[in-house]
């Protein structure tokens, strides 16, 4: 055999243990692979449905509370998220959007969100997150067995909108006019609006209303409320997103009218009094149905969760602006006071 031919067949030798080398590696290394696409595969899809505009301190909150509860987006869990300001269209289309990426769940902001969501779905699981009355809406059939495919917290607590005017009331021995932001398209309200109704005729107050649906009527009714035809303001809680609420504590400020407003948020963020919930701790604790739900709880057997914590909020700074001194006595009855 000459030099070459000898030549020739080391490289075939070499070659082939080469590719038989190869073919092993690729024999062990298949299961992990395998394993590993599998992984990506199956890791849970939570949509969340928002009609705010975008990214706001409710989705902050809420990923914390994923975070505090060992889950991390694109970690261990795929988070869609999804915004559709003020259009209740757009919400009917980002429902079927997000259906269509198979997620095992998804997290519904308020009533006007879990409504249109429903709509879309009876049998992928709902979480929704500060629903004003999910009974009444037939979200759910009872709070302590919903009985659905929907659970979550409800923010449910009409008779607060009573309480802010008795605390204004206090607040402001004169009043006698408050104006009173709300959104009808908002199913919760109208109770609310009753139980304010009552509450004005007990306290001998005039109530306006100011109702609104969208940011162009906001802006209508900034233009025509001035402290000639009110004295003050308190605000719903329904149906007004953060931008919404900002608008309305800029509007309060700026005209010098004194406000009250249902998010405990809201008076850090400069709004002079708020009596109500946290909706941060609301959205925060969002995050434990959906570990409830992965770890392979019923929707229909999970109690929806009511507030039973309520605070009262007094920004002295806000008071000073808009030249109001709050009494002691009011003062004395607020859980926190920023100065």
């Amino acid at each position: 055999m000459s030099n070459v031919e000898r030549q020739v067949e080391r490289v075939k030798r070499n070659m082939k243990k080469k590719i038989t080398a190869l073919a092993l590696c690729a024999i062990l290394l298949a299961p992990y692979v395998c394993a590993e696409a599998q992984q990506r595969k199956k890791l849970p899809r939570i949509g969340y449905i928002s009609n705010n505009a975008g990214p706001e301190l409710r989705e902050k909150a809420f990923l914390q509370g994923l975070r505090d509860l060992h889950y991390v987006d694109g970690k261990n869990i795929h988070l869609e998220f999804r915004y559709a300001g003020r259009s209740e269209e757009k919400l009917k289309v980002l429902a079927q959007e997000v259906l269509k990426l198979q997620v095992d769940m998804i997290v519904t902001t308020g009533s006007i969100v879990t409504r249109a969501v429903q709509q879309a779905t009876r049998t992928i699981p709902l979480i929704m997150v500060a629903a004003g009355d999910p009974v009444a809406t037939g979200f759910v059939a009872s709070l302590a067995r919903p009985g659905g495919n929907i659970t979550g917290s409800s923010a449910l607590s009409p008779e607060l909108s009573g309480k802010r005017l008795e605390i204004l009331k206090e607040t402001l021995p004169s009043l006698s006019r408050v104006g009173i932001f709300w959104n009808s398209d908002n199913p919760a309200t109208a109770r609310a609006m009753e139980e304010t109704k009552v509450a004005a005729e007990g306290l001998r107050l005039n109530i306006q209303s100011l109702l609104f649906r969208n940011e162009d009527d906001l802006e209508k009714l900034f233009s025509t409320t001035t402290r000639k035809n009110v004295d003050a303001l308190t605000v719903m809680r329904g149906g007004t997103g953060e931008e919404a609420m900002r608008r309305i504590v800029n509007f309060a400020a700026k005209g010098g009218l004194p406000a009250i407003y249902p998010w405990t948020e809201v008076a850090d963020d400069g709004g002079l009094m708020a009596y109500g919930i946290s909706q941060v701790d609301l959205y925060r604790r969002a995050a434990i149905y959906v570990d409830k739900i992965l770890k392979g709880a019923k929707p229909a057997e999970l109690p929806v969760e009511q507030p039973k914590k309520f605070e009262l909020v007094i920004n002295l700074k806000t008071a000073k602006q808009i030249g109001l001194t709050i009494p002691p006595n009011v003062l004395a009855r607020a859980d926190k006071v920023i100065k």
